[in-house]
């Protein structure tokens, strides 16, 4: 549930292309605060499909699954319109893998490729066209990878970036990273690293706390059930409450409640024995 590192890119620069120089100093974030016995894996959007970094991720033996756009020149179309058997992925998914040939990047890839029915209206778009209407409405995906994974595997394995998107939303709505407090770029890059050091500072509480473990799935989110600052401001600091001064010792008193007297004592406890 951490943040390793955030970059404050400009608005007129596309994640892909600047994406390069941040990867390297990640890894070297990487390698000198945890260490080089870790293996990596990276689940990244169709922005991050790119020769460059395939490259910088087969350096430092990184795993990777990415989204793969779908471009003409790879002609993935085709491929989905011969397809005449799919392995049953999940409800309403299906997929199946392929190898594709990228002669200009001088290598091959090995891609999944997915299909999801849906029963809702979706955006217009050429994916659609491939199959006759009485067929059904599907949405279909790819995913570049080298990893040992199955389909199935690996589709539950990029669903895991659904909890990536989640801690971005967060710390727009309730940490202010979308705010743009000032004029001045390198001001507004330390607002938002003070943001994810607020993040992480907030994890870190949960995790000294007693924050319960969340059994290990493919999906591969993180270790801990960490609620959201939202919550945590709800339960433990927006509560009201009187600072009052019997016998000349300052004492807050709150709304007896034993549920939250014995949070607020098993928080007490643990950052005691923390410290």
């Amino acid at each position: 549930g951490h943040l390793l590192r955030l970059h404050n890119r400009p608005g007129n620069v596309n994640d892909g292309k600047s994406s390069i120089p941040f990867l390297q100093a990640l890894f070297r974030q990487i390698e000198e605060t945890l260490g080089s016995g870790y293996t990596l894996r990276c689940r990244m959007d169709g922005d991050y499909f790119k020769k460059e970094v395939l490259e910088e991720l087969d350096k430092h033996k990184a795993g990777f699954a990415l989204k793969v756009p779908f471009w003409r020149c790879l002609d993935l179309q085709s491929r989905i319109r011969d397809r005449r058997r799919w392995r049953r992925v999940g409800d309403g998914v299906d997929g199946f893998f392929t190898s594709i040939t990228l002669e200009k990047w001088e290598r091959q890839i090995r891609v999944a490729i997915y299909r999801k029915r849906v029963f809702h209206e979706t955006r217009k778009n050429y994916q659609l066209d491939l199959f006759d209407p009485d067929d059904g409405t599907w949405e279909y995906s790819a995913v570049a990878t080298h990893l040992e994974m199955g389909v199935r595997r690996l589709w539950r394995f990029m669903a895991g970036r659904g909890l990536h998107e989640k801690i971005i939303g967060e710390l727009k709505s309730a940490l202010a990273l979308k705010t743009i407090p000032t004029h001045q770029y390198e001001a507004n890059s330390a607002w938002r690293q003070l943001v994810v050091l607020a993040h992480n500072l907030l994890a870190n509480f949960q995790i000294e706390t007693g924050v319960v473990q969340r059994p290990r799935t493919h999906k591969r989110t993180t270790h801990w059930v960490l609620r959201s600052a939202h919550t945590l401001r709800f339960e433990i600091i927006h509560r009201a409450g009187r600072l009052i001064r019997p016998e000349g010792r300052l004492t807050l008193r709150l709304q007896r409640n034993n549920r939250i007297e014995n949070q607020f004592n098993r928080i007490s406890e643990a950052l005691a024995k923390a410290a």
